[in-house]
């Protein structure tokens, strides 16, 4: 028989975890990862990236675990970056095996990277290793996980659309993302994942006239609502951000969510990556509605000096997700830095609204 105070503290958890579950979803604070997809770079290319340019080889300098190992610690935001191959091959060989020589470790040998569609990487040809190849492998790792984990907590996973260009000679020249390509994106999300896997902006707008002025009504779904669902966020300003939402005004029809300028008709999720900096506007955008993605760490910085002063700003800032690289200790260097809320969480009700 269970003593009464397990009993006790069995009643309370109940109620605690009920009150949760009854928060909209911007009432809570998240711990994810970023570029959660990376891998570690061969030692043999590492060093000679190190050699031309060190501050960039530090930059680089981390990895992760697989997608379904991190979601099932508890992590609740993903980060996957995408290059558009429309043919295929483009990124099949990059051009660093080669610099490498022999001492490279096999790459593709299923030879998927051949085919057409978005792969997944970080710097085309000198950081490319993933611990799932092309978008549509991870968007089956995540589907496959949530399958077998019904009724966990909404995820988010934000995502780079790369296509920026290395002007050096030899590096391999990306596709550019245009709304067709966008459109394609969307595709791949809704047809891999299911719609009833996802929460889009059409699910928020609702039959508001914006997006943003149902964010501002506080309509975003309850917790409870929300569970066993993925929330898609496209980390881009500038043309790709136009381009993603060039005929879809407050964003109807489209899957990710963009990170939109408060103010204008599609805003709703906003990144903001210094939560030092920016530590009130954050807080004043969380009381408005928004919800806020920044950052614990960057480049490797805080944690090889273990300085977690950007992350207790994250947390106090109210921003609903907070990314980080070391959600586990490095094993690249030496460093005891390691992130979680107290207790060794990854979520929480959100302390702004307390």
């Amino acid at each position: 028989m269970k003593s009464i105070a397990g009993l006790l503290m069995l009643f309370f958890a109940a109620i605690f975890f009920k009150g949760i579950d009854d928060l909209p979803i911007n009432h809570i604070q998240v711990i994810g990862s970023h570029n959660s997809y990376k891998q570690p770079i061969d030692p043999a290319l590492f060093a000679m990236i190190k050699k031309a340019d060190s501050s960039l080889a530090q930059h680089i300098d981390y990895s992760h675990i697989s997608l379904s190992d991190q979601l099932s610690m508890g992590l609740q935001n993903l980060e996957i970056d995408v290059y558009a191959d429309s043919k295929g091959g483009k990124y099949a060989h990059p051009k660093g095996l080669d610099w490498a020589g022999s001492n490279s470790t096999p790459y593709d040998q299923e030879g998927i990277m051949k085919e057409p569609g978005f792969k997944v990487l970080h710097i085309q040809d000198i950081d490319f290793r993933s611990s799932c190849l092309t978008f549509a492998k991870c968007l089956q790792e995540l589907k496959s996980w949530s399958n077998a984990h019904p009724g966990h907590n909404p995820v988010f996973i934000t995502m780079n659309a790369k296509d920026e260009t290395i002007n050096k000679p030899g590096f391999t020249v990306p596709e550019k993302f245009t709304g067709e390509v966008f459109d394609q994106l969307d595709n791949v999300i809704i047809t891999t994942l299911g719609k009833d896997h996802l929460i889009t902006p059409d699910d928020v707008r609702g039959k508001n006239t914006t997006l943003e002025s149902a964010v501002l009504k506080g309509q975003w779904p309850f917790l409870k609502k929300a569970k066993g669902k993925f929330i898609f966020i496209l980390d881009e300003v500038g043309e790709k951000r136009a381009a993603y939402i060039q005929g879809h005004a407050s964003l109807q029809g489209r899957v990710l969510f963009a990170n939109a300028q408060p103010g204008t008709p599609e805003a709703a999720i906003v990144i903001m990556n210094d939560p030092e900096k920016d530590l009130h506007t954050i807080q004043e955008l969380v009381k408005k509605g928004y919800i806020v993605r920044t950052r614990a760490d960057a480049d490797t910085e805080q944690a090889r000096k273990n300085d977690k002063t950007k992350f207790e700003a994250a947390c106090q800032s109210g921003a609903q997700i907070i990314t980080t690289d070391y959600y586990k200790k490095s094993t690249h260097f030496p460093s005891d830095y390691v992130i979680s809320f107290p207790g060794g969480t990854y979520f929480r009700a959100n302390p702004l609204f307390k």
